[in-house]
């Protein structure tokens, strides 16, 4: 039987800073219509009525919004048990917390146990697919996707590939590192919904050789993503210009190795002038946009608007755990302060198109996943604006659906997601709903 989604329906179909009201679509009393996993009608329900009443209509969410799922663009699972660790700056995180945590990721059953927790906490959050850091152990690459694989969700991960200027535990070499990486690419790139990304760190903890072989794998594979850092932190960018003193940028030195194109995403962007702005934009490479870790970090602003004017691909992430929340909601909230500060007004569905079409765009998915057009798979977020006492009192004095958006987006956490689905399944039990179970 098919299944059918009955809210106030929201989706995208282009990008509000360019196109507008024009860009958003909105059924206040809205249906979808699932069918092995992908949306085969949407509308409004005086319309689609008679076909809703012939699915599986148990999912009837009145008085909520239903978005696509929410797509997050750059995050590190195996951060999870060192978020909100406090740290001066970028490098002294990395060697205080980060390094170290990671290195436990060499047991596979805690590498196990942390992936189930993460991926659990995302589809609590409603976020439904996401561009993800496992570690350079290869087992924790296979802990996530099979988290993930097993709840049928779209996802991107990769081992972390590290041969120099890291600590002996977490240091592969430039050969292994993309042996093992062939074997995962191997074993899980193309199953179920997941794909793989070669996941270079950040040039200082990679040799010239290791990127020379990373950038050969992103390219033999045609449909390979790929994921790294740049340009964050004025130290680290410091640290980049003495390991390579004759390039342009810090950016530049990834594109002299081949790392840029299609399908590859770069956290951060911070520190960067036009001239890589446009380099970005003309090899077709997304930035994620990371503002909780950002400020969390005292890294910087992510200019948006000059990303714009640049026509660079921009998504949302939220960076765990340097970043502070899994929430997207949350994200957007300082995503919309990051832009204050830097003389740039948001719209709510500026924000909400960066957490849905934007991202799956960012990431390349945007065929698959990121608005409801017919043929794409059904993942959808399902927002209570009335779960809590301040967020509903405020929203009885909008008047139009741009401001119950904006009250919703800067009011909101994780409360306000009622319902999670995976190709057009509900993932979130009584027993999880506000609260992560344990086993």
């Amino acid at each position: 039987m098919s299944v059918g989604i009955r809210g106030h329906l929201v989706h995208f179909h282009s990008d509000p800073s360019v196109g507008g009201s024009e860009s958003v679509q909105s059924f206040s009393d809205g249906v979808l219509v699932i069918e092995t996993g992908r949306i085969v009608a949407c509308g409004p329900y005086a319309i689609l009525g008679e076909r809703y009443r012939a699915c599986d209509e148990r999912y009837h969410y009145p008085e909520r919004f239903v978005f696509p799922g929410f797509v997050d663009t750059h995050t590190h699972f195996a951060q999870t048990d060192v978020i909100a660790s406090p740290s001066p700056s970028l490098l002294e995180w990395l060697e205080h917390y980060t390094f170290p945590e990671e290195a436990r990721f060499s047991d596979p059953v805690h590498g196990q146990a942390v992936a189930e927790f993460f991926i659990k906490e995302m589809l609590r959050q409603g976020t439904t697919t996401a561009s993800i850091f496992a570690t350079v152990h290869p087992e924790s690459c296979e802990a996530i996707f099979r988290a993930a694989d097993n709840r049928a969700m779209r996802m991107i991960a990769g081992k972390v590939l590290m041969d120099q200027n890291a600590p002996d535990p977490l240091r592969d070499t430039a050969e292994s590192g993309i042996e093992a990486s062939r074997a995962l690419i191997q074993r899980w790139h193309g199953r179920g919904r997941l794909r793989y990304s070669v996941t270079p760190r950040f040039i200082p903890t990679s040799s010239a050789r290791q990127l020379q072989l990373a950038a050969a794998l992103y390219h033999e594979i045609p449909d390979l993503h790929l994921q790294s850092h740049v340009a964050e932190n004025k130290d680290e960018i410091a640290w980049v210009k003495r390991l390579y003193p004759k390039s342009r940028s810090y950016l530049q030195v990834y594109q002299d190795f081949g790392l840029l194109g299609p399908r590859a995403t770069y956290a951060h962007c911070i520190w960067f002038d036009d001239d890589d702005r446009r380099l970005m934009a003309a090899t077709q490479t997304a930035a994620a946009f990371c503002p909780t870790s950002n400020l969390f970090l005292g890294s910087g602003l992510f200019d948006l608007a000059a990303t714009r004017s640049c026509g660079l691909a921009v998504g949302l992430a939220t960076d765990v755990g340097g970043g502070t929340s899994f929430s997207m909601l949350r994200t957007m909230q300082e995503a919309y302060k990051v832009a204050q500060l830097k003389g740039l007004t948001m719209t709510a569905e500026e924000c909400f198109y960066l957490a849905t079409l934007g991202g799956a765009r960012a990431l390349g998915l945007d065929a698959m996943i990121g608005s409801f057009d017919l043929g794409k798979e059904a993942d959808v977020v399902v927002i209570n604006p009335q779960a809590t006492a301040l967020c509903s009192r405020r929203i009885q004095s909008t008047k139009t659906l741009s401001e119950q958006l904006f009250v919703t987006m800067m009011l909101g956490d994780e409360r306000m997601i009622e319902q999670t689905h995976i190709l057009g399944r509900p993932m979130q039990t009584p027993e999880l709903k506000g609260a992560v179970r344990a086993d």
